[in-house]
């Protein structure tokens, strides 16, 4: 049986987060990643957590008060574009995207390909030497074959420094959420 991408993606930044570290979570939605990424920073960690949609960023932001880690995370409302505005270049040792729409949301309001590489390019500054991004693609809802294809195309492009392993399952009838996952040496 095949892992998930998430469980996958949460896999592989578990191998390089520290007690102590800063972790972003790019796309808050309803918390999960965010959880996570607190629950491995530990207490003098800190997580970065963006999102435009009001009600993403209180749902995650129950959810990791929850499970009491509130004081690790630092919600912003914003695009993930902005990361970079948010964190010093080489200073963040995992950074989490969840591409797509809030789950439980309006399916209407997307992440698109023009923010993404944005955030993208942001993401690929800010992560430490020994870092990893992590960028769960969904192609198959509208938008999503799209932005999926650029994720692809922008690690194509990346400086060796930069290794990029791209998972996806070609055995599907309808197009398979997939991970990319970028490392930096």
């Amino acid at each position: 049986m095949n892992e998930r991408p998430t469980v996958r993606a949460h896999r592989e930044a578990a191998a390089v987060l520290r007690e102590g570290d800063l972790a972003i979570d790019a796309t808050a939605g309803n918390g999960h990643d965010t959880v996570f990424l607190a629950s491995k920073v530990g207490i003098s960690g800190r997580v970065l957590a963006f999102d435009i949609q009001p009600e993403a960023i209180a749902s995650a932001r129950a959810r990791v008060e929850a499970a009491g880690f509130g004081e690790r995370v630092i919600f912003h409302e914003a695009s993930h574009a902005t990361m970079g505005a948010h964190a010093e270049p080489s200073s963040v040792s995992a950074i989490l995207f969840n591409l797509g729409y809030l789950p439980g949301g309006d399916r209407t309001v997307i992440t698109t390909s023009g923010e993404t590489l944005a955030a993208l390019d942001a993401a690929a500054g800010l992560l430490l030497p020994g870092g990893i991004l992590s960028v769960v693609c969904y192609p198959g809802h509208p938008g999503g074959d799209a932005e999926s294809e650029a994720v692809i195309e922008w690690a194509g492009g990346l400086p060796e420094d930069f290794p990029v392993e791209i998972n996806r399952r070609l055995d599907t009838l309808r197009p398979a959420p997939f991970l990319v996952l970028v490392k930096r040496r």
